[in-house]
């Protein structure tokens, strides 16, 4: 394969074209929108695009923080922290808490949000939203590079101990994915995503070798023989 096919470079060197194409690859990414609390009871709410689930049981989800923001400071403090799922008629609100603001800005009144409080942890979450899960604070690590030298990142984890879903969005017991119009991040300047059913396609899982290497052989060649 002539890899004058591939435009290629070393990150730590440049990408030498007009965007850095990393977090456009990547993509789209489910938007962390985060809700948190200070220790001094300061309530703050904002968007992360590196943002992911990461374990089954229990269920752990995370979220990256490039600088230690606001965000980050306030679950250093309390532990806890809550995801809002973002979705097409709550994208533009999502966006407006992207906002660089002091600590004492509350960006739920600032983004016009209703707020309700949180069942399990104290932090507020997004009434509008169809989807939140309360969290609690299971591991903070600042990231490092290959050479094990500390970049200011932090990758904050935490395990979710309440889910709220809206009720119109479970049908016979199934979550509706697509009916809630969820929102993800696709890249560039402000590219975004909105999850269609009619973008969506169904590919189970093969249940073993055999599976796939019938797949791959497909239907023998040539006529076949009759009866």
């Amino acid at each position: 394969m002539s890899e004058d096919r591939y435009y290629s470079y070393i990150p730590a060197q440049g990408h030498g074209l007009a965007h850095d194409p990393f977090n456009a690859i990547i993509a789209p990414r489910p938007i962390g929108w985060i809700s948190s609390v200070s220790a001094s009871g300061a309530i703050n709410l904002a968007p992360y695009s590196f943002f992911n689930a990461f374990n089954y049981t229990p269920p752990v989800i995370g979220f990256s923080s490039t600088g230690w923001k606001d965000t980050v400071s306030n679950i250093s403090e309390t532990r806890e922290f809550v995801w809002n799922l973002t979705t097409r008629d709550l994208v533009e609100a999502m966006n407006d808490t992207a906002v660089m603001a002091g600590a004492d800005v509350n960006e739920f009144a600032l983004a016009g949000l209703e707020s309700v409080p949180g069942e399990k942890v104290a932090v507020p979450r997004v009434a509008r939203s169809p989807v939140q899960f309360e969290c609690r604070l299971t591991q903070m690590i600042q990231l490092q590079d290959a050479q094990g030298a500390t970049v200011p990142t932090w990758l904050t984890l935490g395990e979710v101990v309440a889910v709220h879903i809206r009720r119109d969005l479970l049908r016979d017991g199934v979550y509706d994915m697509a009916a809630a119009a969820p929102v993800l991040r696709a890249g560039g300047a402000g590219d975004y995503v909105l999850v269609e059913r009619a973008a969506m396609f169904e590919l189970l899982r093969p249940q073993s070798v055999s599976d796939v290497t019938a797949r791959h052989a497909g239907p023998a060649d040539g006529p076949q023989p009759p009866g």
